[in-house]
């Protein structure tokens, strides 16, 4: 039996480099996907896929309205993984009020907004598994960094309050940190950086497959360094 026959997994910023590879590693283990995205997305031609994209997750009608469409078509949701997030330098300074609300919009708020959407339909069946990246910079701020790593930090914490407050639903709820990711747009702003002590998007999708999968469940609350390559 595959790791998720029966599952249905909701694979948020499916169109990007860690989300694809998040869909494709939970494919591979036999899951049935709802992909979404804040981009277009190609309609799927497998029946185990639904593909939903144009949807700004920040709002609450468009995550109700993404779980409402996966329940429609597959009947349940058994776990979320959430790779939407979003980076800017900035120092604490009056200008950086500038860059508060699109951070904290795309990593906090998202994240909140999810996982209140998808929650419900978990607690029902008592079982459900809610996997958010996060970063390393949530736990401990740098230089420049003030604004992100706040945003980051809010995104641990919504993770620590959901596995105290769904525990007796049967919901974990986990936070992924990893360190530089190898991406094609990453290599372009940092040209002389050490490559190869980047982590690769595959490496983190198989953490992220096993934090979604039946065998996690013991692993709630918990904030999951990923810094090596696979």
């Amino acid at each position: 039996m595959s790791d998720f026959e029966g599952r249905v997994v909701l694979v948020t910023g499916a169109r990007g480099n860690l989300g694809a590879a998040v869909a494709a590693e939970l494919s591979a283990r036999g899951a049935r996907l709802v992909c979404a995205d804040a981009a277009p997305l190609e309609p799927s031609t497998s029946p185990h896929t639904l593909a939903i994209g144009g949807l700004d997750l920040a709002q609450p009608s468009a995550a109700h309205g993404l779980v409402a469409a996966g329940l429609d078509r597959f009947g349940r949701i058994d776990a979320l993984v959430n790779t939407i997030g979003g980076f800017r330098m900035a120092p604490v300074s009056e200008a950086a009020l500038v860059d508060w609300d699109f951070l904290f919009t795309l990593n906090a708020r998202i994240a909140l907004v999810l996982s209140a959407a998808v929650i419900p339909a978990m607690a029902e069946r008592k079982y459900g598994r809610i996997v958010h990246v996060a970063a390393g910079a949530g736990q401990r701020a740098g230089a420049g960094i003030g604004v992100y790593s706040a945003a980051k930090a809010s995104v641990l914490r919504i993770a620590e309050a959901i596995a105290e407050e769904q525990r007796d639903n049967g919901i974990a709820c986990n936070c992924i940190l990893p360190s530089t990711i190898d991406t094609p747009q990453n290599r372009a702003a940092m040209p002389d950086d050490d490559h190869s002590r980047w982590v690769t998007p595959q490496a983190i999708a198989k953490v992220a497959a096993f934090l979604a999968s039946a065998d996690a469940g013991a692993i709630t609350g918990g904030a999951i360094p990923v810094v090596r390559r696979d």
